[in-house]
């Protein structure tokens, strides 16, 4: 017997957009998502049907860090669903079930509509958390907003800063001076995005009750 658990989770669905003229980017995008350390009561990405994937995400952080992917990979209209999941939890996230699955759902179909393939949709009773699942939409909806308009040496640069390394170091490496760095890491808004970042996870937190 199977019951729905008391502690409210996020699913992470993403749909790929016109797979039949661009090929099955399953594969490329699940090998992209391994980077995500997922650990707890998560369930990593899995093909779910066809080229959609899905993961259960316990930890708020790594389903913001799971959108930055999708939106930067392109080409996916993403739905975040919050909710209770039916316990117990089975190890592959392709046979889990509950309120969390049926809300992904619901939000990838509003993603279509969406300027941004965005949509998160809640489970979780409460004018409190509905209002921070607003926030969610709102917050993803900016950052898709940057990440969408960041160059390859914009991401690059990004990848670096979040090892921890200093501008000094990140110049060091791609063998440019500190200034350039400096007018890419603006270019790339990469210190708004991390604030962003930092938004979303807050909201999201909020959102789960």
């Amino acid at each position: 017997m199977t019951k729905s658990s008391g502690g409210a989770m996020i699913v992470v669905t993403a749909d790929q957009i016109r797979s039949s003229s661009r090929g099955d980017r399953v594969p490329a995008m699940l090998t992209a998502l391994e980077s995500l350390t997922l650990g707890g009561r998560s369930r990593a990405f899995a093909r779910t049907a066809g080229d959609e994937v899905q993961a259960l995400i316990a930890d708020p952080a790594d389903a913001v860090s799971a959108v930055r992917l999708f939106v930067r990979e392109g080409g996916w209209r993403v739905g975040l669903g919050i909710g209770a999941v039916d316990t117990p939890v089975p190890d592959d996230v392709r046979a889990a079930n509950g309120p969390a699955f049926v809300a992904a759902r619901a939000a990838v179909n509003e993603s279509r509509g969406g300027a941004q393939d965005l949509a998160v949709v809640t489970r979780v009773g409460g004018a409190e958390a509905s209002a921070a699942a607003d926030d969610v939409r709102a917050a993803l909806d900016l950052l898709a907003f940057v990440w969408r308009r960041r160059t390859a040496a914009g991401w690059e640069v990004a990848d670096l800063v979040a090892e921890g390394l200093s501008r000094q170091e990140v110049a060091a490496r791609l063998g440019v001076t500190a200034s350039a760095v400096s007018q890419r890491v603006s270019t790339a808004a990469v210190v708004e995005a991390d604030a962003g970042e930092a938004l979303a996870v807050r909201a999201l937190t909020a959102a789960l009750g």
